[in-house]
Parts: structure tokens; sequence; C-alpha cells
């Protein structure tokens, strides 16, 4: 009898066009599930793995940190964990437990983190393998399409928002309304905060409204770091848009210890003097995404509340189609595969 196979779409090489090609389905090692793909978002870190861009990835290759399905086989010493299950992994795709942040129980910088669709497969096909370390629990009440950004761009909103010290009331500015920046928008009202959101041109201003903004500053048309102090200063700002120039030119909108928080990813400098950090003891933070519990957390605020993902769904046979649109900047506002 022939082993039953199952649609990939992988990246043959660094650069490489993306291949669908079927292979067997594995079966899962100890300590790991495998997971019957059932939605995948497409993120723009996925370029990291198309492009080779991070060190020591191994091609062929399959993106993917944004998966949801189901339990449909689990290996041997696996507890916690059963077959029918609803499970999704995010981009943290697991930890060592041994290393010295692990032991902390800081697994978020632990030394050997794996990422899903770098450290191994992805969910860029119909089955894939998973550790247990990485594995979130999904709430009946989302359905998959919906679950599968919250795990890398609903959890890395709502994290960096949770921690960036913000109190209800106090003015939280949101810099971009797009892929992570319309679900920060929407946790940050939901977190009582008065929200501002900012975007180049005047279009998006009926949409962030709509999700909860209540103010919308146009940087195009206004001087937004003026825009934030004529409110009295941000406590915090969100960047969510990839562009650090757009970034440097906000810290002035900083309140008296306003924190600029970072989670659009950007190769180039952020730009700011040390006057204008110690004016008003600003503070620049990094953030990158969360752990299971707390992807967990993030659904669960988002069943609770009715925070969504704007989504755009293909099919899996068109994964450079749906590459593409995410790459484009057009797609309103996640890109999620369907299986």
């Amino acid at each position: 009898m022939a082993a039953a196979r199952m649609k990939v779409a992988q990246v043959p090489s660094a650069g490489g066009d993306f291949q669908i090609v079927e292979r067997e389905i594995p079966n899962p090692d100890a300590g790991h599930v495998r997971i019957k793909v059932l939605a995948c978002g497409v993120c723009h870190s996925d370029v990291l793995t198309k492009e080779g861009a991070w060190p020591g990835i191994q091609f062929p290759r399959v993106p993917g940190h944004e998966v949801a399905g189901v339990v449909d086989e689990v290996g041997a010493g696996v507890t916690g964990w059963k077959k029918g299950q609803r499970v999704g992994v995010g981009w943290h795709g697991g930890h060592d437990n041994t290393c010295l942040s692990c032991r902390r129980g800081d697994f978020n910088n632990c030394e050997k983190m794996q990422i899903a669709g770098i450290s191994y497969d992805g969910g860029y096909q119909q089955y894939m393998l998973a550790p247990v370390e990485g594995l979130v629990a999904l709430p009946e009440t989302l359905n998959d399409v919906e679950a599968a950004p919250l795990l890398c761009a609903g959890v890395t909103t709502f994290n960096a928002l949770r921690h960036s010290g913000a109190l209800p009331a106090d003015l939280v500015a949101v810099q971009g309304v797009g892929g992570l920046g319309h679900l920060g928008i929407q946790f940050a009202s939901k977190f009582g905060y008065n929200v501002a959101a900012i975007g180049r041109g005047p279009e998006n201003a009926a949409l962030a409204k709509k999700l909860g903004a209540n103010v919308y500053i146009d940087s195009k048309a206004t001087n937004a770091a003026e825009e934030l102090q004529k409110l009295g200063g941000a406590r915090v700002i969100l960047a969510t848009a990839p562009s650090s120039k757009a970034m440097s030119e906000l810290i002035n909108g900083l309140g008296p210890n306003g924190k600029l928080v970072v989670i659009g990813a950007s190769f180039d400098p952020i730009e700011v003097t040390p006057v204008q950090l110690i004016t008003g003891a600003r503070t620049i933070q990094g953030w990158a995404s969360g752990i299971p519990t707390d992807s967990e957390d993030t659904l669960r605020f988002a069943e609770l509340t009715g925070v969504r993902p704007m989504i755009e769904t293909y099919p899996l046979e068109k994964a450079a189609e749906a590459y593409a649109r995410m790459l484009s900047g057009k797609a309103e506002f996640r890109v999620v595969l369907t299986m």
C-alpha cells in the first residue's frame, strides 16, 4: 500500500519561488505532535525564510508560523495534548528548557528558541510536526482562519501593549493602520486607552475610528509628533509599520516617561539624540511576539472583546500569489492560506 501523501508549499533555495510538491505524511518524534493544518497566516516575517535571511536556515524549507489546526497524531511521551484537539503554533515554536533564560522562566529569550517555518517546516502544508513546547490551545469560538493571524500579529500587539506600562485613559498612539496596526488599535481601545491612530494619508481615517481610535492623525498632512504633544504627549507609541524613519519622527511625540515600543521589524537605524531621551525620561523598547501562554491570553481576550483580524484568504495551491499579495502592502490586512 502506498504511503499517504500531502501537499506542501516549500522554498527550495534562498530566494527561490514556492513549489507545490507532494510528500509522505510524517510521523511525530517523541515530544512532538503532528498537526493537520487548517489555516496558516502569511506574515511579513516569512521573508526571512524565503530569502534565507535568518542565520543558519536550511533549505528546502516550508514557511509559516501562524498555524491553526488539529492534533492528528501524538509522539511518544506526549501528555496534556490529545488527538482531535484544536491547536496552533506561532512564532515561538519551542524552547529547550535548559538554557539560563529558560531556567529563569524567560522562555521568550531562550538561547535555542525554535521558530516554526525557520527552525523546522511550518504551516504552508497540509500536515506539520511541532514540539509540544510550541503548542497553543485554541478556543472553540474562534475559527481557524480568525485564530491564525492572532498567533503572531495578534500576540505581538497584545503582549507589547499589556507590558508597555500604559494605564487605562493614557494616551497611546498606534503608528500604522496595517497588518499589525489594525489589531493594535483594537487591543488598545479594548484596554481602555485614549487611542490615537497614525497613518499616512486620509484614507484610513474612517477605518481607524471604526476599529476604536479616538483620534486619527495623518502624518502626511501634519507633524504627528506635534499633534501628539497637543494631546498631552503619548504615554506609549506602538510602532507597527516597518519604517525606521517614521519611528524616528515620532519620538518627540512622547510625553513624560513616554515609551516608544517597536514591533515593526526594519534593518535601518532609528535616529534619536541623547537629549530627546533625557528630556522627559523617554525610552525605546523592542518587543517580540510571546510564548504559547501569551498567545492563549491573546486568543481569550479576543474571544471576550470581539477583537478580530481583517483577512484575505487564498488556497494553499496559491501560496506564491498570497505571499506576493502580502508583500504588496495592499492586503486588508492579513493574508491566510486555507487547506
